[in-house]
Order: structure tokens, then C-alpha cells, then sequence
């Protein structure tokens, strides 16, 4: 009975009911190298979809805290004069505790979910993988606004941040893969532009639409903006991404490698219908469980590589710099979003702090990380001048949003905090430049999840309940903020620390992209012919 390596192929092995493995890495390659883009494709176009999406889920963002739709509870005064509950807060009745528990179960999906989508773009097509994020987000927007009960709400909103995680871990590679290289950041900044520009949006949109029809509207409404985005990631033909080349051909590759394992050099008998494993055969049944045994091992295998991915990350003195100073720049920017108003009503006095204080944050986050974006690209799209923008833009704006909060004009506090945060928010398309060219190509999912969680984790979700501890106890609005605020000084050193570190782009390092994350598909052939060897069941 013939070896798997010397059989010649048949019929069957042509009409696709019996599949080759093993292909010889040149065959991968020229598959690579010669993928023509979807007919829909065209690199403008897809930074339109993805900045729209981006937008989407930040109008969620904005749309929820919006007065419109998040509400408050029915309340009386001493006369007796009660005015009517409105929004979620009045509808279900809740505390401010439990109205904060839907912000905080909206991070613990998105926060648990990116790592996730970055683990499994290893092994699915991550093109599709967006197209599953988007459907979650659509569906759990509609359940939102058919919530019938606070807790029901509350697992809508986790998953809400299930969607969107698989969209912030993806996105970037995409569009850092097709932007053109002379512009690459500025497309970079003009999709988190979308950033503030939808938590803007999803004010106005929350409240017109809250107050003139009902809060849940406002969530079909998301639901219906983003459906159309869901059915596109499945139903065309998805882009490939850089370092993910290996993913198209698993589904034809791991039959093959099952078989391959369980004969381990055993002959093969080929017949119509039934397989024959071994001169003698083995049962289906213990076919079957040697097989469950080879896919266990295959999912040991890919959470063993995780863990090797996660430890490369750790090890990258680029990439923890990066990311410790961008951990202390969203700590800062996380209190002012939350903090800022209060903080100007009562050291200023103003009468209207929250436009003042969001229009600020509008203008100057859409022209801010803009510019940011241009600047590099014209500096020269390196790391090292990355590092450069964001040390320096980071310390200019710390010092001039440090100097605000220490004049007692108003007109001048307004100034010196928009020439200050129009240089912060240059830093949005640099950090995420870096995040994307330190690492390998097949790792930048990873990278961007993980930092994600980091910046969260350490940043946003702690700073402002440490904020309103430090106020409470000195109870002095003034050297509260200035305490804040000095802290963008730490973060621009950490960046300043990489401006001096040895680094190199690795966005074009395609060494690993042909690469199986199933660790049988490049075990060697039997020695035999070895042109012939590549035909098994």
C-alpha cells in the first residue's frame, strides 16, 4: 500500500474532495503576493466606512450621557412642586450608583473583549471579525432601547462594548496597511478625529432625540446607523490583513493536518467514502477521539501563543515606554472630561462650564489631532520623530494647560487651556503610529488591545473617583486640577525616554505571515518524491 508522500493525485484530489497539505512555502508566498484586492476596495473608501463606524460607536458614547437620554429621577422640592422623572435614570428609577454601573459595564465588555478579538484574529479572517463586532453592537443597541428592566439594560451595554472592541483592536492595522506612506499618519488622525467629533455628535443627537421623541429611539436609531456596516463585513469579499496571510487557507489546511497526526507515518489507504487509517484501520471511534485530542492540543497550542505574544509585548521597551506615557495622558484627559466643568464653574465661576468647556474639547480635539497627523508626516513617519512630537506637544500643552488653571482671568484661562489642548490632542495619531510599527504585523491587534485595556485599566476608570478623593480632602478646586494637570509632565517624559531608545519599523516584517498557528501544518514530509509528497485524505 502506497506512502501518503507517493500518491499520485486522483479525480477526487481535483474536483476538491480530497485537499493538499503542506503546500511548499514558495505556493504561499505567490498566494500572497499576488491576493487582488475586493472589487469594492479602494483605500479612500475604506477609511470613509471604517471613520464612519469609528463615529458610530462614539455617538454611542455621547448619546448615553447625553441629558436627553440618560435622564433623571423624579424629584420634589420642599412646596411639593415635583418635576417629572425623564431617561433611563427615570424610567427604571436608579441611583447615581447604579446609573454609573452602565458606564462601567459597558469598559468591562470592551475591556475583556479586545484582547479577545486580537487572540482570535489568529485564526479567523479579522476582516470577518469586525463584521461579527458590528453585529453585536447593532443588536445590543436595539436590545438597549427594548430594555425592559435595569439589569437587562445593564448586559446590553457590556455587549455594546463587546462590538466595539473587536472594531478598536482591528481598525488601525487596516487602515495603517492602506493608507498611502507618504500620509499614513494623517489618515491615522483623521479616523480618531472621529473620536470627539461622535461623543459631540451624541450629545446633540441624545438630546434632540430624548427630548422630542423618546430616550429609547435615540439607541434603534444607532442600531439602524450601524446595520447596514454589520451586513457589509460578511456579505463582500473581506481585505486581507498584513501578517494574517496564513488565515485563508486554514479551513482547507486543518482536515488534512488531523489526518496527518493521527497516522504519524502510517500508511494510507484512499478510498470512496470511508477512510482506512493504518494498514490494518482503526474504528471511528477512536478516530474521533484522537481527533478531539488533536484540537485540544491546537487550542493549548494558540493560548500557548498568546502567552509568547503577550511576553514579546512586555519585553518591548518601545512599546511599555509608549504605552506607560500614553497610560498617563488618558489619567489626566480622563478627569478633565469628567471634572473639567465642575472644576471651571467653581474656580471661574462660569455660568455656562459645560459648552464652554465642550466646544473647547470639539475644536480643538478635530483640529488637534489633524494637525498632529500632518506634522508627522511631513517630519518624516519614523518612530523616533513620533517619540520627538509627543514628548515635546505633550510638555508645551502641559505647561500651557498648567498655566490656565493658575491665572485668575477667565479670558486668559480660556486661551492658555485651548493652546494647550490643541497640543494634547496632537498626540492621538503619534501614540497610535508607534503602537502599530514597533511590533511585527501579526502582533499589531494585539498591541493596540492591550493597550487599549492599559490606558483604561490605569488611566481613565481610576482618575476621576482619585480626583474627586484628592478635592475632598483639600477641598481647593485650584490645586486639585494644578495636581491633575501636572501629571502630562510625567507622561512627556516617558515619551521623551523613546526618543532615545533604539527602534525600528517592523509595520513591514512579513517573515512570520506564512507562518500556520497549527503547529502540525509544517511538520516534514516523508522522505520520498518530494513534488509528489503534497497529495493526502
Amino acid at each position: 500500500m502506497a506512502s501518503p508522500s507517493t500518491i499520485p493525485p486522483t479525480e477526487e484530489e481535483n474536483d476538491g474532495s480530497v485537499q493538499q497539505s503542506n503546500p511548499q512555502p514558495q505556493d504561499l508566498s505567490a498566494s500572497s503576493s499576488t491576493m487582488t484586492p475586493p472589487s469594492w476596495f479602494t483605500p479612500r473608501r475604506l477609511l470613509i466606512i471604517f471613520c464612519v463606524v469609528n463615529m458610530i460607536n462614539y455617538l454611542d458614547r455621547g448619546t448615553i450621557a447625553s441629558n436627553g437620554v440618560n435622564g433623571k429621577r423624579r424629584t420634589c422640592d420642599d412646596k411639593g412642586i415635583c418635576k417629572s422623572a425623564t431617561g433611563i435614570q427615570g424610567d427604571f428609577d436608579l441611583t447615581n450608583f447604579q446609573d454609573g454601573l452602565l458606564s462601567s459595564a459597558f469598559m468591562v465588555g470592551l475591556l475583556v473583549s479586545s484582547p479577545v478579538f486580537a487572540f482570535l484574529a489568529k485564526s479567523h479572517n479579522p476582516f470577518r471579525l469586525i463584521g461579527v463586532g458590528l453585529s453585536v453592537f447593532t443588536l445590543a443597541t436595539a436590545g438597549c432601547g427594548a430594555a425592559p428592566t435595569f439589569w437587562f439594560i445593564a448586559i446590553c451595554r457590556m455587549l455594546v462594548g463587546v462590538g466595539e472592541a473587536s472594531f478598536i483592536s482591528l481598525a488601525g492595522p487596516f487602515i495603517d496597511d492602506n493608507a498611502p506612506i507618504s500620509q499614513r499618519t494623517a489618515w491615522l488622525a483623521m479616523f480618531y478625529m472621529c473620536i470627539p467629533t461622535g461623543v459631540a455628535i451624541g450629545y446633540v443627537y441624545g438630546g434632540l432625540v430624548g427630548e422630542h421623541l423618546n430616550w429609547r429611539y435615540a439607541f434603534w436609531g444607532e442600531a439602524l446607523l450601524m446595520f447596514p456596516f454589520a451586513v457589509f463585513g460578511f456579505v463582500v469579499k473581506p481585505l486581507q490583513l498584513k501578517g494574517f496571510s496564513h488565515v485563508e487557507s486554514k479551513k482547507a489546511s486543518t482536515p488534512v493536518e488531523t489526518v496527518s497526526a493521527v497516522t504519524d507515518g502510517s500508511n494510507v489507504s484512499i478510498v470512496k467514502g470511508p477512510v482506512l487509517v493504518g494498514g490494518d484501520g482503526i474504528s471511528a471511534d477512536e478516530l474521533n477521539k484522537t481527533s478531539k485530542s488533536v484540537v485540544v492540543h491546537n487550542i493549548l497550542n494558540r493560548l500557548s501563543q498568546f502567552w509568547k505574544d503577550m511576553k514579546v509585548l512586555l519585553v518591548d521597551k518601545v512599546y511599555v515606554v509608549n504605552v506607560l506615557g500614553y497610560v498617563a495622558y488618558t489619567f489626566v484627559l480622563g478627569a478633565y472630561s469628567y471634572w473639567g466643568p465642575k472644576a471651571g464653574y467653581n474656580i471661574y465661576h462660569m455660568k455656562s462650564a459645560d459648552m464652554l468647556f465642550g466646544g473647547i474639547t470639539i475644536v480643538c480635539g478635530i483640529f488637534g489631532t489633524i494637525a498632529g497627523g500632518f506634522i508627522l508626516d511631513r517630519l518624516g513617519s519614523t518612530i523616533n520623530h513620533a517619540f520627538i512630537l509627543l514628548s515635546g506637544a505633550t510638555f508645551v500643552g502641559g505647561i500651557s494647560c498648567f498655566s490656565a488653571f493658575c491665572l485668575r482671568n477667565l479670558y486668559g484661562f480660556l486661551v492658555l487651556f485651548a493652546v494647550g489642548e490643541l497640543l494634547l490632542f496632537a498626540a492621538q495619531a503619534p501614540v497610535n503610529f508607534i503602537c502599530l510599527h514597533c511590533v511585527k504585523p501579526s502582533l499589531r491587534p494585539l498591541a493596540m488591545a492591550m493597550s487599549t485595556v492599559a490606558i483604561h485599566v490605569f488611566g481613565d476608570v481610576p482618575s476621576s473617583p482619585l480626583f474627586g478623593v484628592v478635592q475632598d480632602h483639600i477641598n481647593n478646586w485650584r490645586k486639585t486640577t494644578l495636581m491633575l494637570t501636572s501629571i502630562f509632565f510625567l507622561s512627556a517624559g516617558f515619551w521623551f525616554i523613546g526618543v532615545f531608545l533604539p527602534s525600528f519599523d517592523k509595520c513591514n516584517d512579513e517573515s512570520e505571515s506564512q507562518v500556520s498557528t497549527n503547529p502540525l501544518a509544517n511538520k516534514p514530509l516523508p522522505d520520498g518524491d518530494g513534488d509528489k509528497g503534497s497529495g493526502e485524505v
